[in-house]
């Protein structure tokens, strides 16, 4: 069913109701992948912001939410690159999985639902957008991010337990968007993570940019981890396959790294530290936030569910820190703002805090480790 986008004069004729319908990917996805973005009208985000407002006119407004300034005196003559991560919640794991007791299941209905993700990308402008939990690609986000200019890359789970749930929209994944003014592709991998030597449920896609205004090359990786207390050792085995990975990617760090995911993992466990102390000399983002520069934020998630509150800090956006500068994060929801339902809920779509941070590259690119 497509919700009414508002009076008929709307300028885009509703764009957000002309995405595919529900139940096309399974069917259709061969001849989905065949059609050509490029071939459709360049979107306004303007436009598009004002297309989910009408949708949403009943819920509240979107939280204000502040970028904390991190620069230190290094001065660039060039735009930051902005990175947006975030863990969106399957539509299918949200309605018929994952039991958030507090939260109206008329909040979770997705064709309002897509419309408060949509203003959230909208709000924030990302350059390159890294989304977890993705299982309306073909239908809602490529669609419609590739008309605002992003070039779209998704890799499905082998076993969504999306496909678990009746009338679900196919396979949940990882997808990652870039916009092609700012960046040419250089080079893409799909990776399917292993543990154990053991192929996984878990994937990451790694993308090789190069910057069209420094002409600087990076690499920017997307991953979801496995989740569930007591698979700690498996996470830990597939950050280090990805690790391996990212290594090869990017010749051992000559190539400066991002890697965003929701990696299921508190800051004490093993994966976190092969992280914190791996030869690529990564850093932890959101760190810079805290008064010591050294602590993680207290949540990246909150809900309620059967069995209890939950209240972890799991999503993280790891950089070189040889090569890359953090310019500004995007300050956390308070907990007086989410609410004592916690998330999802009518004003934030997902049980998941986007993450947005402002990159520059190092003006000494021959300073490495």
């Amino acid at each position: 069913a497509v919700c009414s986008m508002g009076n008929s004069t709307s300028r885009l004729y509703s764009v957000l109701a002309k995405t595919l319908s529900s139940g096309a990917v399974s069917q259709h996805q061969d001849c989905l992948e065949q059609l050509d973005s490029a071939r459709l009208d360049p979107l306004d985000p303007k436009d598009l912001l004002e297309e989910c407002q009408i949708v949403l006119q009943k819920r509240p407004p979107r939280f204000q939410r502040n970028f904390v300034n991190l620069k230190k005196n290094t001065a660039s003559n060039h735009r930051p690159i902005r990175v947006m991560q975030w863990n969106i919640l399957a539509q299918a794991l949200g309605e018929g999985k994952d039991n958030f007791v507090q939260c109206p299941m008329e909040a979770l209905k997705w064709e309002e639902r897509k419309c408060l993700i949509l203003e959230e990308i909208l709000a924030y402008k990302p350059d390159i957008l890294c989304l977890q939990e993705v299982d309306h690609y073909f239908d809602t986000f490529e669609p419609l991010l590739s008309r605002l200019g992003y070039q779209c890359t998704f890799f499905p789970k082998p076993w969504s337990p999306c496909l678990d749930v009746e009338r679900n929209n196919g396979p949940d994944g990882c997808a990652m968007f870039f916009l092609k003014e700012r960046f040419e592709l250089i080079n893409s991998a799909n990776i399917r993570l292993t543990a154990m030597k053991l192929k996984t449920n878990q994937v990451a896609i790694a993308q090789t940019l190069k910057c069209h205004e420094t002409g600087r090359l990076f690499c920017i990786a997307v991953t979801h981890l496995k989740a569930r207390t007591g698979w700690e050792r498996f996470r830990s085995a597939q950050g280090c396959d990805l690790l391996q990975n990212l290594k090869n990617i990017t010749q051992g760090a000559k190539i400066p790294l991002i890697v965003c995911g929701d990696f299921n993992a508190e800051p004490t466990e093993e994966v976190y530290r092969e992280f914190s102390n791996s030869s690529l000399n990564l850093n932890s983002a959101y760190k810079l936030l805290s008064p010591d520069g050294q602590s993680e934020p207290p949540y990246t998630t909150w809900k309620i569910r059967p069995s209890g509150e939950c209240r972890h800090t799991l999503d993280y956006i790891w950089y070189s820190q040889h090569a890359l500068n953090v310019n500004s994060a995007l300050g956390l929801l308070t907990e007086e703002q989410i609410g004592p339902n916690r998330l999802p809920s009518f004003n934030y779509p997902s049980d998941h805090l986007s993450l947005v941070c402002d990159f520059s590259f190092n003006q000494d690119p021959d300073r490495l480790l």
